[in-house]
């Protein structure tokens, strides 16, 4: 273990390996810890929270990641199959990334949205945390029934599954009954049908994209990302000019989020700069969230169940911080130290589904192991 964690923190690591996960997994909690504090720092401390600073957060996220993209290069997508759409050639993966990106401007808003539905804040977290590993495990099992997918899923990460609900859910003890009255309102379902479809479909075109490479075909993550973001931005800045210009503040309400929006971009707050700055580890955060979604090698019950459970462990740590540094503010609840170690427990399953996965793909050559990797002794030894 210290072996690994030397080489994660002072080594550049090979595509697939056990260690680039834990890279990029340190690297997600690390800033979703940053994004989390804040939040609440901004809304706490500076009075400056709500949808006006979901809007300037997100401005702040959206260009990180496009001028990422554009002054990196990775907008230049590596493929070796290519097809003509309109007289305009492009690779033939464009046909499901671009819809993929449109997704994602569909889940930006719908969760801002799920904050402001007729329904509790816990139960709206639950929803959207519980939704993303309950979808990731269905879609392993579509795509192994369409023979898309060639692994099976462990019984370990089955196990760890279960304990990461356990996690997500624990604070349905303390939900109130009017909390589900959302179930009857037209909207609020809508939102929530979106946002649900939106991501059902992303994770399934993530797994596609990553179960359908051929041995020797190129993988590029990085390239993937930046077709998705730069989709996904002219996606959400038509759809912010049609709201923007379909709004009149003089006779909307100020509780709606049009209203909300405008306003935030018509009467600009002092603190608008300081607002775009605190979406830059938010928009850094988006790279490795996408890098775990697709991770090499892994299923879509693995790669989802890291992603969530690494958000999970960095939302308490950012509660924690937050007590720490912000007057006033509460410490995590019992429930939420009952969850963590619920989380802990399916961490403990992930790492054994993890060891058996690495060492199958160094098997098959699917993966270039780190020098003087001993992941595979102690099953070789067990035989």
């Amino acid at each position: 273990m210290l072996k690994t964690l030397h080489t994660v923190f002072t080594q550049k690591t090979h595509e697939g390996t056990t260690e680039r996960l834990l890279q990029y997994s340190f690297a997600y909690f690390g800033l979703y810890v940053v994004t989390g504090f804040l939040a609440k720092y901004f809304a706490k401390t500076l009075g400056m929270g709500g949808n006006t600073y979901t809007v300037y957060n997100t401005i702040g996220g959206m260009l990180i990641c496009n001028l990422v993209v554009i002054i990196w290069g990775w907008y230049k997508f590596k493929s070796s199959d290519y097809t003509t759409v309109l007289g305009v050639r492009m690779p033939r993966e464009f046909l499901y990334i671009i819809p993929s990106g449109v997704c994602t401007a569909v889940i930006i808003p719908t969760t801002t949205l799920m904050y402001v539905l007729p329904i509790s804040v816990m139960v709206a977290m639950i929803i959207m945390r519980a939704s993303v590993i309950i979808i990731s495990r269905i879609i392993d099992t579509i795509q192994i029934k369409q023979g898309i997918l060639h692994k099976i899923v462990y019984w370990e990460e089955n196990v760890a599954v279960v304990f990461a609900l356990i996690a997500v859910s624990i604070k349905m003890i303390y939900v109130k009954p009017g909390d589900f009255d959302f179930i009857n309102n037209a909207a609020a379902m809508t939102i929530l049908g979106a946002y649900l479809t939106a991501y059902s479909i992303r994770i399934y075109i993530f797994n596609y994209y990553k179960n359908t490479r051929k041995k020797d075909a190129i993988y590029d993550t990085k390239g993937f990302f930046a077709v998705e973001q730069i989709a996904s931005t002219v996606a959400i800045l038509i759809a912010a000019v049609l709201l923007y210009h379909s709004v009149d503040l003089g006779v909307a309400d100020p509780k709606t989020f049009g209203f909300q929006f405008k306003d935030s971009l018509v009467n600009t707050p002092a603190l608008w700069k300081e607002g775009i700055m605190s979406g830059l580890p938010f928009g850094a955060a988006a790279f490795f969230s996408v890098f775990l979604f697709m991770f090499k090698g892994r299923t879509a019950t693995f790669a989802g169940l890291v992603n969530r459970v690494t958000s999970l462990v960095a939302g308490t740590v950012a509660t924690l911080v937050v007590w720490w540094l912000i007057a006033g503010q509460k410490p995590p609840s019992i429930e939420d130290w009952f969850g963590l170690a619920a989380i802990f427990v399916a961490i403990y399953f992930m790492g054994k589904a993890e060891q058996k996965r690495a060492c199958e793909l160094a098997k098959a050559h699917e993966i270039e192991p780190e020098a003087d990797d001993e992941i595979c002794k102690p099953a070789e030894a067990a035989k």
